[in-house]
């Protein structure tokens, strides 16, 4: 991999991981633009994710800082017999439910039959050389984003302005509640599974379809992102080890800082379109890029190549 490719990979990353444009599925269409895949690329696309989540760390280090301080007040309370569930504050109740969000992540480990686990999908997806999987992946994500701009707009039926932490504007609720929390967890295991279904529109929409504010939703899906990234660069990581996978390190370096720079700079512009209800532009790209990229893939399965770089479909 050259130093351009890292970089633009990088830029890639960096803007998809935060936008809800899912950007395993655009890392995906990249390569295959660019004519490469393959393991070392799986593992170079969990360093990016390491570097994005250097980004939301900053970004929501004061947060970050308060759930870390209020998760050791807490377990003070439960060893001592303080803890009380009806009487949690906000960062409490955030910490409670940021867990109850994580377990589905397990299912990750559920066997599926030849030796295989359920996340072991996600390699098979990524390293195809066919991208009907992202395509169609991608006008889901648009279809989820609508759903929650429409249920957003109607303050969601689930959301009643008399029911216990909705805000007095009746946008939405400004916590989460188990089942909140499980939904966006399962959404998120989703995600993580099928490139090109955005982590970060698929659980915000989901958020608002369970009545959330969109706004702590977007909060909620970022903090509870960072050890989902965390885990499986853990894993991608020790099994590159493993099998040995050859790595360049300079472009690998250039690409997590990149990814860390522009992904730092997609928050921004996320919360900004949030906040001003421009959110219906990614409905429309996600549904464009899915359409063109599903007709391209017919295209190369009835011509036997890759119309990029004309390599044969292997």
């Amino acid at each position: 991999m050259s130093i351009l490719d890292a970089i633009i990979l990088g830029i890639v990353q960096g803007l998809t991981e935060f936008l809800p444009v899912s950007s395993s599925g655009h890392l995906a269409i990249t390569q295959h633009i660019l004519g490469w895949g393959g393991e070392s690329n799986l593992f170079f696309d969990v360093m990016l994710h390491v570097g994005t989540l250097a980004a939301v760390i900053v970004f929501y280090r004061k947060l970050i800082w308060s759930l870390i301080k209020e998760f050791i007040a807490m377990v003070r309370d439960i060893f001592t017999g303080k803890f009380r569930w009806k009487e949690m504050n906000y960062e409490r109740r955030l910490i409670v439910m940021l867990f109850i969000g994580l377990l589905p992540l397990l299912l990750m480990f559920v066997p599926i039959g030849n030796g295989m686990k359920l996340k072991d999908l996600a390699d098979v997806f990524g390293a195809s050389p066919v991208m009907i999987v992202p395509a169609v992946s991608l006008m889901v994500t648009s279809a989820l984003l609508f759903i929650g701009i429409l249920c957003n707009k109607r303050s969601c039926a689930y959301s009643p302005r008399h029911m216990k932490g909705s805000s007095s504007s009746g946008k939405g609720r400004e916590s989460y509640t188990v089942l909140d929390a499980v939904c966006v967890g399962l959404m998120q295991v989703a995600a993580a599974l099928f490139p090109g279904l955005s982590r970060s529109g698929s659980t915000l929409a989901v958020g608002e379809m369970r009545g959330i504010s969109k706004q702590k939703a977007l909060d909620y899906t970022f903090v509870l992102g960072i050890p989902a990234i965390l885990a499986a660069a853990l894993l991608e990581g020790l099994d590159a080890v493993k099998e040995g996978v050859a790595i360049e390190p300079l472009p690998l370096i250039i690409g997590v800082v990149v990814s860390a720079v522009v992904g730092y700079l997609a928050i921004l512009i996320f919360k900004w379109f949030l906040k001003t209800d421009k959110m219906m532009i990614f409905v429309i790209y996600t549904a464009v890029v899915g359409v063109a990229m599903l007709v391209i893939s017919i295209i190369e399965l009835n011509m036997g190549i890759n119309i990029f770089s004309q390599m044969p479909l292997k």
